[in-house]
């Protein structure tokens, strides 16, 4: 009962936290005189939005599909090379430093590179979100299956359990919180990966719809596309949290976010 009613008052602080911002916003418009070209008012970005509503939705649809295909990819793929490099010295002294010298490089600067190669399609962006979420999975991947002690693990295997049985008992569980952090780092990465490529060169998505708006001086319409995007991002990012809280409940950052 406690914990509900915690709940429901941090829910209700939230939710006046976001009118109070609001209404400073439509309010101080006019209060401070800034021109409706640099600053719309919150209800003329809604009225402005609304009319637009189809052709918002429809970007939205293309930027959700390269956000989610190549965040996908990079999941699989980074898992993958996380598992195969803690598993392999050879790996640890090959792909790994050169997975920590690909991640200094900004990946964005790819993005010209990979829309000349193939296109203005779907392709290049999912590239791109694949770049930009895989290397924070890889690495924290990495970090996560070596983390636990070889002493446990050879514990376990002198009870009978094999190396199979070992990993998906002990050191898997052990492993996805920490892998966790890469799967939420690169959630947030993600949409800003699909949306830099869509500024960069696109004919459709919200990247390439709030590109075309600004240029048409519609910062109505810009801040409408930005509200989706936003959207969009806490929709990808509020997935892997609520996978999170579902495969690892016993971890103690899940007891912490329960109280």
């Amino acid at each position: 009962m406690k914990k509900f009613i915690k709940w429901i008052f941090s829910g209700w602080m939230l939710i006046l936290f976001f009118v109070g911002f609001f209404l400073f916003w439509e309010y101080s418009i006019p209060l401070f005189d800034i021109p409706r070209y640099i600053l719309p008012a919150p209800s003329e970005i809604v009225l402005k939005g609304s009319a637009d509503l189809d052709k918002l939705i429809y970007y939205t649809g293309v930027t959700a599909l390269e956000t989610v295909l190549g965040y996908i990819i990079a999941l699989i793929l980074g898992l993958g090379f996380g598992i195969a490099i803690s598993f392999s010295s050879i790996l640890r002294r090959t792909l790994y430093p050169f997975f920590v010298s690909i991640e200094m490089t900004p990946k964005i600067a790819f993005a010209p590179l990979f829309i000349s190669w193939f296109g203005f399609g779907l392709m290049p962006k999912v590239i791109i979100v694949v770049l930009v979420c895989f290397f924070p999975i890889v690495l924290n991947a990495i970090l996560a299956f070596n983390s636990l002690s070889n002493e446990l693990t050879l514990f376990y295997q002198s009870t009978g359990a094999s190396r199979l049985k070992t990993f998906f008992t002990i050191r898997l569980p052990a492993a996805l919180p920490q892998c966790f952090v890469g799967f939420k780092y690169a959630a947030i990465n993600a949409t800003v990966g699909a949306t830099i490529a869509e500024f960069i060169g696109s004919d459709k998505g919200l990247g390439f719809y709030i590109s075309i708006v600004t240029g048409n001086m519609r910062p109505d319409l810009a801040f409408a596309g930005i509200f989706f995007l936003t959207c969009l991002g806490l929709s990808v990012f509020g997935f892997v949290t609520m996978m999170e809280k579902i495969l690892i409940p016993w971890h103690i950052s899940m007891k912490r976010i329960n109280k």
